[in-house]
C-alpha cells in the first residue's frame, strides 16, 4: 500500500448503497452515507486530486450534441473537458459526479437491448454502485496508475459484496465494458465520462480477466498504463477475493 493522503472521505449519495460494501476494508455504508478510509481501502493512493465537470452541464450541453464529419465524439468530449473541467481535491464531489454518470449509463431502459436476459435491474444497481466507487481510481498522463482500489478488479469486488458467482460476475463485467462493442453505448459513455475528466479505458480483452477499467485523461500513455497494471494485478486480486464471506470454504 502506498498512500500520501489519508483524510477520511465521506459522501451522501441520492440513493442507499448496499450495506455489504462494508465487507471490503476501509469502507462503511449506512444507507445513503459512505465513509472511506483511504489508508485501509486503497492498495495505492498517491493522488488526491481529480478532474471533473459539472454533470448538469454535461447533460445540457454535451449529451445531445451529435458528432459530425469534422468533429468526432471524442473531440467533442475533449473540447468540453478543456472548457469546463475543474481540478478538485474533494473526493465526495468525484463520487457524487460519478453516481450521476453511472445512473445515466446503467439506467434500466438499457435492459431490453443488452441481449442478456439474466441481467436484471438489480444487477444494473450493482454496476452503478461499483462504478461510482471506481471513479476514485486514477491514471496520470504518463500512464502511471496513481490510485487503485478494490473495485478496479470488478468481478472480484462484486463477488465479495454481492455474493455473485464467477459466471455472473463476469457477465456484469461484460455489461460494464460493453460500450466497446455497441457503438450507441460507446458514444453515450464517451460523452458521459467527460464529467469525470476523461474516457473509460480497460486493460482487459472481451472476456473479463480482472484487468479492470479507469477513467483516464485524454493523452495518457496506454503503453505505460498496461505495464503498470500487469505488475500489480495478481497479488491485489487475491487480496480482494480473501474477503469473500465463504473464502475459507
Amino acid at each position: 500500500m502506498t498512500t500520501t493522503h489519508t483524510a477520511t472521505i465521506t459522501v451522501e449519495l441520492p440513493t442507499a448503497f448496499d450495506p455489504r460494501w462494508s465487507r471490503l476494508p476501509g469502507i462503511q455504508v449506512e444507507d445513503r452515507h459512505l465513509t472511506i478510509d483511504p489508508a485501509e481501502y486503497f492498495f495505492r493512493f498517491e493522488s488526491s486530486t481529480w478532474l471533473v465537470a459539472d454533470w448538469d452541464l454535461v447533460r445540457s450541453r454535451l449529451l445531445d450534441v451529435d458528432e459530425t464529419t469534422e468533429s468526432a465524439v471524442e473531440q467533442l468530449a475533449l473540447d468540453f473537458i478543456k472548457n469546463h473541467g475543474d481540478s478538485t481535491s474533494d473526493a465526495a464531489r468525484v463520487l457524487a459526479t460519478a453516481y450521476e454518470v453511472y445512473a445515466y449509463l446503467f439506467r434500466d431502459e438499457h435492459l431490453a437491448g443488452l441481449g442478456l436476459p439474466q441481467v436484471t435491474a438489480d444487477h444494473l444497481r450493482m454496476l452503478r454502485e461499483a462504478a461510482t466507487l471506481m471513479a476514485l481510481n486514477k491514471v496520470e498522463l504518463d500512464g502511471h496508475i496513481s490510485n487503485v482500489g478494490p473495485c478496479w478488479f470488478f468481478p472480484a469486488a462484486t463477488s465479495v459484496v454481492f455474493d455473485l458467482d464467477d459466471e455472473m460476475g463476469g457477465t456484469l463485467d461484460e455489461v460494464y465494458h460493453g460500450g466497446w462493442f455497441n457503438e450507441h453505448r460507446r458514444i453515450e459513455s464517451i460523452k458521459a465520462h467527460a464529467a469525470l475528466g476523461g474516457r473509460l479505458v480497460h486493460g482487459c480483452q472481451s472476456v473479463p480477466d480482472q484487468t479492470g477499467g479507469v477513467v483516464a485523461p485524454y493523452g495518457a500513455s496506454m503503453a505505460n498504463f498496461r505495464a503498470d497494471l500487469a505488475a500489480f494485478k495478481a497479488g491485489w486480486i487475491e487480496q480482494v477475493y480473501a474477503h469473500r464471506v465463504n473464502a475459507a470454504e
